[in-house]
């Protein structure tokens, strides 16, 4: 489409364009702020992300456990540190570190937390990360974690989309905006350089360079004393690269697949495969994880030079890999097992590796967080691990456990915002149009029946290897369950649910497989009677949010609703807006004829026409979202009130991708979105 009548609303700052955006805002809130539960659902979501009683996440540095904590007396956030065993206490006692609502209001910003990246083993130096509005672009200054101030005169950067790590107490590598020609077509780092203390930014010496048509360039630093190593990496596109060895001023290519990712365990080194390996004699399968020694792996020239590998994983057809994590002794593996959580520990012993199973809650999902911090000589939480649990009618649990005990114990929960008696859950599964059988969960509240006249919600994502096992929401429960609906959650491929060969049986010419995974889903839900089309609502949000926007176009007839977030919809200037030139490896290359071909067919924008009987709509986004580019959003519905159709239409001025920089906004946003649905949906 080289004539775009709208393209004037992806100047993401203009007049001319906030101007429509706030027009349409008022004429979306006019029309949802007439349900009457909008204030009560809004007020009782705040209610709910402001809670005091939630789990607080935190990560370990040094002999403290760090949080960040947001509720009604601190939207922005406090940052805040603990001890374990003060952690273990019912009311733990907390010291402030940073306040984010008053360190906003001193300087006139708007900042959201961007995160800390902290130098052991002291720990006293970290490096914060502050957003404007909750952009992924954020500004750099350096903390003292004793005095609880900024450093006067340390490593501080302007707002950029800024990757950096510490290379011992007065060096960083750094990759940041250096000016023209530094960035990759992608909007990311393109120039890695060791930055001195002291020493003139502009001076600071390079010591990598991607291409400009790489997505990013990327440097990692492992301190482990023993074991230091610097890993230096172009990303080619979004899950290939090759990476490289720094040895002094010298690189040395490390000879795994460019799809496979290392990480290392002081002489060992862990390799997750995305493509079949052949090495050693053997053909490793996609999805695999593998263990072998670290120098070895290093040196190797080439495959064929490759030193043996152990199996710490091994996918099968209903089981893949969704993380692991170290203590000093042990790899926690997490597994997901028909969508389900498992988790199992791998030992290193005479002669191979041993294993065992952890006995955990069961069926939902586990995230396992190891303590282990190797830069400490003698750690004492060096083999306690944080376990989390939540399914969909299970509030979330954090539990501690210890490599040498079968015994979890529970340290916190969350309380049940919802009741779940008489609710259930089950998991079914779809055929799709080239028969391949597709898994989802229903959510059933209290007293629904297959009567085909449920209200009922149909979740997905599909893409980038991201799964979506259960989760526990007090947002769905209060607003949704309670009053009768169903939440249906579909496991389609371009997701991570089952291993590489799923997410990548949806990407590039085969992205169609996704949307044909979805609308059997949908058929599936009718044909069970959980619910009729004109109450079976979609919802989804970036990769998603295309995913719903081109079920809408193909399959109108089986949706009354469509809930669209901060969504990709102008699949032929995606890769000229923001960071859509990194997603080439996921949906192809528009401005290949061949690609874009397959791409065309369906890219919402350009498929929706005057006259389609579509249903109600919703597209939210947010200004501030440097990710995915509003301008979809903002032209998708243009378009579509051009040609006569009547979408709403919701643009939060702040917020990022996560589309709501604070709670406030964050609990207005879902109210809007659900009184949308009830509006739809409703008996």
């Amino acid at each position: 489409m080289t004539d775009d009548p709208w393209i004037w609303l992806e100047e993401v700052q203009g007049e001319r364009a906030l101007a429509w955006v706030r027009e349409r805002n008022a004429a979306t809130r006019e029309r949802l702020e007439r349900h009457p539960r909008f204030a009560a659902m809004r007020d009782g979501l705040r209610a709910i992300l402001d809670a005091s009683d939630k789990i607080p996440a935190v990560t370990r540095r040094g002999d403290a456990l760090y949080n960040l904590w947001r509720d009604a007396g601190h939207p922005r956030g406090l940052w805040r540190r603990t001890t374990l065993a003060e952690y273990r206490q019912a009311e733990p006692a907390w010291e402030m570190v940073i306040d984010l609502d008053a360190l906003a209001a001193a300087e006139g910003e708007n900042w959201v937390w961007a995160g800390a990246t902290a130098l052991g083993p002291a720990y006293e130096r970290c490096l914060v990360q502050l957003s404007r509005g909750g952009a992924d672009a954020s500004v750099v200054r350096e903390f003292d974690l004793r005095r609880k101030a900024f450093v006067e005169g340390g490593f501080t950067l302007p707002e950029a989309k800024t990757s950096i790590t510490w290379d011992g107490a007065d060096a960083v590598y750094v990759g940041t905006d250096f000016g023209p020609g530094s960035l990759t077509d992608s909007g990311y780092p393109r120039i890695i350089k060791r930055w001195q203390r002291g020493q003139p930014l502009a001076d600071a010496a390079t010591v990598f360079e991607a291409r400009a048509q790489d997505v990013s360039a990327s440097v990692s630093v492992d301190p482990t004393p023993g074991f230091e190593r610097t890993v230096v990496a172009r990303w080619t596109d979004f899950y290939r690269s090759e990476q490289f060895l720094r040895v002094g001023d010298r690189l040395h290519r490390i000879a795994i697949p460019g799809d496979a990712e290392i990480g290392f365990w002081r002489e060992r080194a862990l390799i997750r495969l995305r493509s079949d390996w052949p090495v050693g004699g053997r053909v490793w399968p996609a999805g695999s994880l593998l263990a072998g020694e670290a120098a070895a792996i290093l040196g190797a020239q080439d495959a064929a030079g490759m030193p043996p590998l152990e199996p710490l994983f091994a996918p099968t057809a209903k089981r893949s890999l969704a993380g692991w994590s170290l203590t000093r002794s042990q790899v926690l593996v997490e597994v997901l097992d028909n969508v389900a959580g498992r988790l199992e520990a791998w030992r290193p012993a005479a002669g191979g590796w041993l294993r065992r199973d952890i006995a955990t809650p069961h069926p939902g999902t586990l995230a396992a967080q190891a303590l282990h911090d190797p830069l400490l000589r003698d750690d004492e939480h060096a083999e306690r691990f944080l376990l989390t649990y939540t399914d969909f009618l299970t509030p979330d649990s954090l539990m501690l456990g210890d490599t040498g005990s079968d015994r979890l114990e529970t340290l916190k929960s969350l309380p049940a915002y919802f009741s779940a008696v008489g609710m259930r859950v089950e998991q079914q599964h779809a055929i799709s149009a080239d028969g391949t059988r597709v898994p989802y969960y229903i959510v059933w509240p209290k007293g629904a029946a297959a009567d085909g006249l449920n209200p009922t919600l149909l979740y997905g994502y599909g893409g980038f290897e991201v799964s979506k096992p259960p989760w526990y929401s007090p947002a769905f429960g209060t607003a949704w369950f309670d009053h009768g609906g169903v939440m249906v959650v579909a496991n389609i491929r371009g997701g991570g649910e089952f291993g590489p060969a799923w997410h990548q049986a949806a990407t590039q010419a085969h992205k169609q497989r996704s949307f044909d995974d979805f609308a059997a889903v949908a058929e599936d839900l009718i044909g069970r009677r959980v619910t009729n089309p004109r109450q079976l609502g979609i919802q989804g949000g970036s990769n998603g949010g295309l995913l719903v926007g081109a079920v809408m176009l193909q399959r109108p007839e089986l949706f009354g609703a469509v809930d669209c977030r901060v969504p990709l919809l102008d699949m032929q200037r995606y890769h000229r807006l923001l960071a859509g030139a990194s997603w080439i490896a996921e949906y192809g290359n528009p401005d290949d004829p061949a690609q874009w071909a397959w791409i065309a067919r369906y890219s919402p924008y350009q498929n929706v026409r005057a006259g389609m009987k579509l249903p109600p709509v919703l597209f939210t986004t947010s200004t501030r979202d440097d990710r995915v580019h509003p301008g979809h959003a903002r032209k998708m519905a243009a378009r579509m009130i051009e040609q006569g159709h009547a979408p709403l239409y919701y643009e939060n001025i702040e917020g990022g991708h996560a589309g709501a920089a604070d709670n406030a906004q964050k609990a207005d946003m879902l109210a809007l979105e659900f009184a949308f649905l009830w509006q739809t949906l409703g008996r």
